[in-house]
């Protein structure tokens, strides 16, 4: 907080101290000076005030215990200006009748006599108040310069920001904990030679880019990169979600924005970064409020701080989001977030990297070849392969093992790939019949077919919403062709077409996979271009009803062609299915291997796996070739 800023609050929370101290003086000032009025008055007074009506009411009599009739007492009396005074009254009897006698019919209300106010009530109390006032604006004073160059926990301080500041002890994580992203560490390694050594590119003319967007799925190192960073650049680094800008209040995001950057300004050269920056990033127009919604304004401000009039040199933004197709154009451009990198899920190069290094952490046995691991993982991302060798360590743990074996992270897998197997759920023969059957015709179909992946598990236990699954070993893809993604079709209906041969009927287990399948056939007709309709992108709002109609019949074709063609299959082959299905009955899971074992040698077509380059042509220096197409 500036100097300003803590005199213009510390002036206002004096002001309202004395305040407060006026009002209880003029409060006390008040009642004193009616007891000096009504020090003198007596009984006869009294008297006298009732027969000229100048008392408002006597609600409250005092009367001591006794049997005469003329006994002692004492009356709270009420006066016209609101002030009450406690009158002794020397005979009971005799203030009756004055009071009956009185044209101004009062009437009288017996209790017991009232209790005095205390002199702590009266003296002590405002001073207590006064100090407990004086104790809040010091806490509060204390509270609102606590914090990090204007960041944490500050009451009443809504227009500041939340962002925090990374001590050096803070900052745990280096370039070599983020493993598989080498090309993505050497875009961001720029940065962080920059920021050590800024004269080497300014005397040739470069300009470091203002901001780097971080794009890519959850849970593939977007954040890490960002702490890793944070640990090499060696210079204050900010730290803040997109969601910590928006409130319910308008113009409180933009005053976080501005703050923000004021602080920014005060510790450049430095680092800011925005993790989920789509809460606060996206597309201006598409919410409610117009032009004044609370969002849209803290987005504007964001706009002017990062490439506005004003220059904010040595202030780099670094954000990262999953969600760039709904980011505003206008924070996309070159100027703002000069530099988009994507982080995707790495390869099983980069996976394997990963595990060695959240592999130093767990104590592995002899069983466990990480590279095999590497090539059974295909589409995990980094934060997944981390939480497989977790869950095989708390397997391990559990069994009371000293190290994780191979058995146990083939258990993490099919848990963290498939979900927990129901052993204990009681299923009928009829069901556990038809599962088998239907994994049966999923892992044939799935053999049969030269672009499909290999069948790894196969199983009838109920795991998770489903009655069984049939795992593949998938292989890392860039791309799929129109056959693969025909073939994949096929795949899906083998379980609902070997209900249907087996036992003349179908049931609703296949509901996902027909899901399934009609999402790629749909996506084949009006996002691939692969259907006759030719390569053209169908988008639902904006096709005419004839043209809808003629996109259902393409994808009608697709699914009925595919359908016939896997029936043809299985019905080829029903013997295998038989056995197949018998065998699951029998060991409810098996694995690959003994699923072959049923068919004669030779008798799948051989698979068309991907071939990669050696591993000693790859330089690891080939990232800085400049002739690099894409």
């Amino acid at each position: 907080m500036n100097k300003d800023t803590m005199f213009k609050t510390l002036l206002m929370y004096i002001l309202i101290l004395i305040i407060i101290f006026l009002s209880l003086m003029m409060y006390k000032n008040r009642h004193l000076a009616e007891d000096n009025k009504f020090s003198n008055y007596t009984y006869s007074n009294l008297v006298n005030d009732i027969k000229q009506n100048n008392i408002a009411d006597i609600n409250s009599i005092s009367i001591k215990t006794s049997e005469d009739i003329y006994d002692k007492g004492s009356a709270i009396v009420y006066f016209k200006n609101e002030y009450k005074k406690t009158i002794p009254i020397p005979s009971m009897y005799s203030f009756m009748n004055i009071i009956h006698s009185s044209s101004n019919g009062m009437q009288l209300i017996e209790t017991s006599e009232p209790t005095k106010p205390g002199i702590f009530s009266a003296t002590y109390l405002p001073i207590l108040i006064i100090i407990i006032s004086i104790i809040f604006v010091v806490l509060l004073l204390a509270q609102q310069t606590k914090g990090n160059g204007g960041g944490g926990s500050r009451v009443l301080s809504f227009g500041k920001n939340k962002a925090k500041i990374l001590t050096d002890n803070q900052k745990t994580s280096s370039f070599k904990d983020v493993a598989g992203l080498k090309e993505e560490k050497y875009d961001l390694e720029e940065v962080v030679d920059f920021l050590k050594d800024p004269k080497k590119y300014k005397d040739i003319g470069a300009r470091i880019p203002k901001g780097i967007l971080l794009v890519g799925p959850p849970g593939t190192g977007k954040t890490l990169l960002a702490r890793a960073i944070a640990g090499e650049a060696g210079v204050q680094f900010f730290s803040i979600s997109g969601s910590d800008f928006v409130e319910m209040f308008v113009g409180v995001g933009a005053s976080r924005v501005r703050d923000m950057f004021e602080e920014a300004k005060k510790n450049k050269p430095c680092l800011i970064f925005i993790d989920e920056i789509d809460a606060v990033g996206r597309r201006r127009g598409s919410g409610l409020g117009g032009g004044h919604d609370e969002r849209e304004q803290t987005l504007n401000q964001l706009l002017v701080e990062m490439d506005g009039f004003s220059t904010n040199e040595n202030i780099i933004i670094i954000a990262a989001t999953n969600r760039v197709d709904i980011l505003d154009p206008a924070l996309l451009r070159p100027g703002r977030f000069d530099r988009q990198i994507y982080v995707g899920a790495p390869d099983v190069k980069g996976r394997e990297e990963i595990l060695k290094v959240h592999a130093k952490t767990k104590k592995l046995d002899e069983s466990v070849n990480l590279e095999e691991v590497a090539k059974t993982t295909s589409g995990f991302t980094g934060a997944q392969l981390e939480n497989l060798l977790n869950e095989a360590a708390i397997i391990a743990a559990r069994a009371g093992n000293q190290a994780i074996s191979i058995k146990e992270i083939r258990k993490a897998f099919i848990k963290v790939g498939v979900g927990t197997e129901k052993k204990s759920r009681l299923i009928s023969q009829e069901e556990r019949s038809i599962t088998a059957y239907h994994e049966a015709g999923h892992a044939i179909i799935t053999e049969m077919l030269p672009l499909m992946d290999t069948v790894h598990i196969i199983s009838i236990i109920p795991t998770g919403g489903a009655g069984g699954y049939t795992m593949h070993l998938p292989i890392d893809k860039g791309y799929f062709s129109k056959n693969y993604l025909l073939q994949e079709i096929m795949v899906l209906f083998g379980g609902r077409i070997a209900e249907e041969i087996i036992f003349d009927d179908i049931t609703t287990g296949a509901s996902s996979d027909i899901e399934r399948a009609s999402k790629i056939a749909r996506g084949m007709v009006t996002k691939y271009g692969m259907s006759s309709l030719g390569p053209i992108e169908f988008i639902d709002d904006e096709i005419s009803q004839s043209l809808a109609s003629s996109i259902d019949t393409e994808i009608k074709d697709i699914i009925s062609s595919c359908y016939d063609k896997a029936k043809k299959i299985l019905v080829d082959n029903i013997e295998y299915l038989h056995s197949t299905a018998n065998l699951l009955l029998d060991k409810e899971k098996i694995t690959g291997d003994e699923f072959r074992k049923l068919f004669p040698d030779n008798f799948f077509p051989e698979k068309k796996l991907p071939t990669y380059p050696e591993k000693d042509k790859i330089q690891d220096d080939n990232i800085e070739n400049d002739n690099i197409n894409n």
